[in-house]
């Protein structure tokens, strides 16, 4: 496991006004920064709460998204984001986690040994110095730096107010695609998606991979059309 600080552009390579604008100074990594610089990346979030159709459509989706070649983005939490990092490493794919904590702290405890397995085996990074302490304010922060690390973000589930859908809308503010399941566009009870497709986020369909697939980088995958079952 090696431990660097880097700036933003030191793992992604020039950025533009925008995103210059919102990214942190500095950041601290455990692990392998080629996987942030050679790969096409998808954010696959969600909230804490997860219901059982929602593990099974976030554990397809990476292993679709692994299976070509894509490293799968995630914030460590519990839910969907330790889902998708889970996931991920089952299908013999790469992750990255985005942390609301310093790289030498470990929360939520429970997902404290997937973080070591991330740091040794993949890559792990945070904005937050050592010793800033845990803060409920960092995690919107945090999910900027995810939301710019990343090629496009996929919304699994979110109730209203969730904090995912602080990713959301600061991906859009990047100018990054958004993509919302479509199974969460049919809810009636939820207001927030179709805020956000007004705004320009993507359904994500059964059928509809294709488009995801054609707005990542060309030449950092494998990637090609697939259909998803659900």
């Amino acid at each position: 496991m090696k431990n660097e600080q880097l700036t933003p552009e030191d793992l992604l390579g020039p950025m533009n006004q925008v995103e210059r604008k919102y990214a942190p100074a500095e950041l601290f990594i455990a692990g392998d920064a080629d996987l942030c610089r050679n790969f096409a990346k998808v954010a696959v979030i969600g909230t804490r709460q997860v219901s059982t159709i929602g593990i099974k459509r976030t554990q397809e989706l990476v292993r679709l998204l692994v299976e070509r070649g894509v490293v799968i983005v995630s914030g460590l939490a519990l839910g969907v984001d330790a889902c998708a990092h889970e996931a991920a490493i089952k299908n013999g794919g790469k992750t990255i986690a985005v942390l609301g904590t310093p790289i030498d702290q470990f929360y939520p405890r429970e997902n404290a040994e997937l973080q070591r397995i991330i740091m040794k085996d993949y890559l792990a990074l945070s904005q937050f110095k050592s010793g800033v302490p845990v803060q409920k304010k960092n995690f919107p922060i945090r999910n900027r730096t995810m939301a710019l690390i990343s090629h496009a973000t996929v919304i699994i589930e979110a109730g209203e107010g969730s904090g995912t859908l602080h990713q959301g809308w600061e991906a859009l503010r990047l100018g990054r695609p958004l993509f919302l399941l479509e199974s969460i566009t049919k809810r009636n009870d939820l207001k927030w998606p179709a805020e956000m497709i007004g705004y320009g986020a993507q359904v994500l369909s059964r059928g509809g991979l294709e488009d995801l697939f054609e707005l990542l980088p060309h030449g950092k995958s494998g990637v090609h059309a697939a259909a998803l079952s659900f």
